[in-house]
């Protein structure tokens, strides 16, 4: 099975983690793309946090209905700090027989040598990296040819969504409409359990 892996606090998941998610699927041929909420992110700390548990329901409540996605709660139960590579090897001991893709953004492509176990990482997945603005290429390159599997990177076009789970707290810290930026029953829950200290619409 070809399997894409997206990792990430999702804090929240808006539309433009589904984009992603679907050009993966569509451009790549996989199987199903799965969301794997970060519990404690190694390389900065998840703000304003509304619990990890509520994390993972916003995922869960984002791919609803959506067969291409499902969600996996592999780093929520574990307990530490997320690293990738542990999610990997845990993923090839469950399900050894499918195709792991990681999917990530040009900028965390080009961050990759700092990982831990950056080429493990690359031996239990190829990368799949999404262009879009922001990095350039050279840099994605220069960074993955130094670490052996780097170059079994796969690219992807990514749509232009200028949506962040940033703008989406702020939005509702200011009581403004979410709607269109998060899936209806994202923007749901945000409101019934009074996530991100404000009121949605």
């Amino acid at each position: 099975m070809r399997l894409g892996i997206l990792g990430g606090t999702f804090n929240p998941p808006h539309l433009g983690h589904l984009v992603c998610a679907q050009e993966a699927w569509l451009q790549l041929g996989l199987e199903q793309v799965v969301l794997i909420p970060a519990r404690v992110p190694p390389h900065k700390p998840v703000e304003e946090e509304p619990g990890a548990e509520h994390r993972l329901e916003l995922c869960r409540l984002a791919v609803t209905k959506d067969e291409r996605l499902a969600v996996s709660d592999l780093e929520i139960r574990r307990t530490g700090t997320s690293y990738t590579v542990d999610t990997l090897r845990a993923l090839h001991s469950t399900a050894p027989d499918s195709e792991l893709f990681l999917i990530v953004g040009g900028d965390v492509a080009a961050g990759l040598p700092r990982w831990r176990e950056p080429e493990q990482v690359l031996s239990l997945a190829t990368l799949a990296v999404a262009k879009r603005r922001g990095t350039p290429r050279a840099d994605i390159d220069q960074a993955l040819a130094s670490l052996e599997g780097g170059r079994r990177a796969q690219f992807f076009r990514m749509p232009r969504v200028g949506f962040s789970s940033t703008m989406v707290r702020t939005r509702v810290r200011a009581g403004q409409p979410i709607r269109y930026i998060v899936p209806d029953r994202v923007a749901s829950y945000i409101h019934d359990h009074g996530l991100y200290g404000g009121t949605t619409h």
